[in-house]
């Protein structure tokens, strides 16, 4: 086997073709070390998307001294025996939960970290994150929000460490609908750094904790009401770069079953913040129009090129659902239906509620609030809700600059694209470099509005897609294509029609 046969549906650049959808972006993970040849080009992409390096020794200093003097709340839930689920490796843990069941329900126990408690408006590290936006992912490095001494330290929430924590308590019915939320202040203990792959062995074997089998419970039941009401979650592979006698390979993981439920919970704690905030007419909420009909009618030709049975009649969500990630043509699939995303912003809003208030795919009002470590958002959020539940003004800082945040992480949200639509040109420009002058079947799944010599094209066996050029190129059509460039300086890869 070719290594290009390991090759799935990314993003690709296509400064020059503005008009054309860009195949989503998923992070790109190496199994082993970052090859030499790309580690030029990674430095290359930081310096172009300006992505901050170091945090300056005021904002370091800053964050020493706040790991010491973290404003405490009164409350103790370290009653409660939470845990953290999330990536083995990481260490920046925004939310640990803890489920109960109560009758014939349950409640829902999602601890957030409190940022608030160290970050204080217009200091240093408030400064800096507002610069930042958001942590950005590469291959070889991440780079955080906040600097490591509390994303990784103090305010992040370790086993074993009392940490201050926004505590959302959500009461949820026998059929998985919310039925009330609380969002408080409050210190907070896990007991264990859980990871998905381990999670799901032990639910499989049935040897997971009571609060492990409910989130199972409660995932599910959250996943069929989302599915009634048409919303979309897509259950994204990761990619992994992966080497064998062949040479590279570009491979998709599907997600576990885990990984779902788990964000059922956070997609739950965003819903309840969403209708904290539209009841008490302020907030920022997350929003997304309505999709057109160009897409789709690129989301049907993009399932003929991968041979997967398209409906006119299916909403997305019926369609998304009959997708099974571990099959590599739908993970490609599911890949290109996160355009469905496109066009999400942010809202502030105080004292009536936007007109535009939902978020188009989830069929439901949405805000960002579970992940203040590593989202700027978050934190404003988080601040709104916890007044909200309490019944007070919400803090004059918050009101002063919650204006300013849609802006900030709209920003923050381009550059993240941006950042990580390079890094996926130039791993999958380096995985086919060797194939210049080849050939490949494939299906024209988008061409130019303006220049109908210009377009994408998803190959048919390996679910590549990629810029494409020729005379009147045949919109959902089969055709042939020659690969012409895979440039790893420019994170470019090219085809040109073949002509019959």
């Amino acid at each position: 086997m070719h290594r290009t046969e390991h090759l799935l549906a990314t993003a690709w650049e296509r400064d020059s073709c503005p008009s054309l959808t860009p195949m989503p972006l998923q992070r790109v993970r190496f199994a082993e070390a970052v090859p030499e040849v790309f580690r030029a080009s990674l430095q290359e992409i930081r310096r172009e998307q300006e992505v901050p390096a170091e945090f300056p020794p005021e904002v370091t200093a800053a964050a020493l001294e706040a790991a010491q003097h973290a404003r405490l709340p009164e409350l103790d839930r370290t009653d409660l025996e939470f845990v953290t689920i999330d990536p083995p490796d990481s260490m920046d843990l925004d939310q640990a939960l803890h489920i109960e069941r109560t009758g014939d329900g349950f409640t829902v126990y999602y601890a957030i970290a409190d940022v608030a408690a160290f970050v204080q408006a217009g200091d240093p590290i408030d400064a800096e994150a507002r610069r930042r936006g958001e942590t950005l992912y590469a291959p070889d490095k991440r780079t955080p929000l906040h600097p490591p001494e509390l994303s990784e330290g103090a305010a992040s929430l370790l086993p074993d460490q009392v940490r201050p924590a926004l505590l959302w308590t959500i009461t949820v019915d026998a059929g998985g609908e919310s039925t009330g939320v609380t969002c408080e202040r409050a210190l907070v203990k896990s007991r264990a750094k859980l990871n998905y792959a381990g999670v799901q062995k032990d639910l499989d074997a049935g040897t997971a904790s009571e609060s492990l089998h409910l989130l199972r419970e409660v995932g599910k039941l959250r996943e069929q009401r989302e599915l009634e009401r048409g919303g979309v979650n897509l259950p994204i592979p990761d990619q992994e770069v992966v080497t064998s006698n062949h040479g590279w390979g570009l491979e998709f993981r599907a997600p576990l079953p885990v990984e779902g439920w788990n964000a059922q919970i956070s997609l739950l704690t965003g819903t309840a913040a969403a209708q904290l905030m539209t009841k008490g007419k302020i907030g920022i909420l997350r929003t997304l129009p309505e999709s057109h009909d160009d897409l789709r009618r690129k989301l049907g030709n993009t399932a003929k090129a991968l041979g997967i049975v398209w409906s006119d009649e299916a909403t997305y969500a019926e369609f998304i659902h009959g997708l099974d990630p571990k099959v590599p043509a739908h993970a490609a699939m599911l890949a290109a239906c996160t355009v469905l995303f496109r066009g999400a912003g942010y809202t502030a809003f105080d004292g009536q509620v936007p007109e535009q208030s939902q978020h188009a795919a989830m069929k439901a009002a949405y805000a960002h609030v579970t992940a203040p470590l590593r989202r700027l958002v978050d934190r404003w959020a988080g601040e709104i809700c916890v007044a909200l539940s309490a019944g007070v003004e919400v803090p004059a800082w918050v009101r002063d600059s919650m204006d300013e945040i849609p802006k900030i992480m709209d920003d923050a949200d381009r550059r993240a694209h941006a950042y990580e639509r390079s890094i996926v040109g130039m791993v999958e420009a380096g995985l086919v470099a060797d194939q210049v002058g080849s050939e490949f079947d494939g299906v024209i799944t988008d061409v130019d509005d303006k220049e109908n010599t210009r377009g994408i094209v998803t190959l048919t066996k390996f679910a590549i897609e990629g810029r494409v050029t020729g005379t009147a190129l045949p919109l959902g059509q089969k055709v042939r294509v020659k690969l012409v460039e895979a440039d790893i300086a420019k994170r470019t890869v090219a085809f040109e029609l073949v002509q019959n």
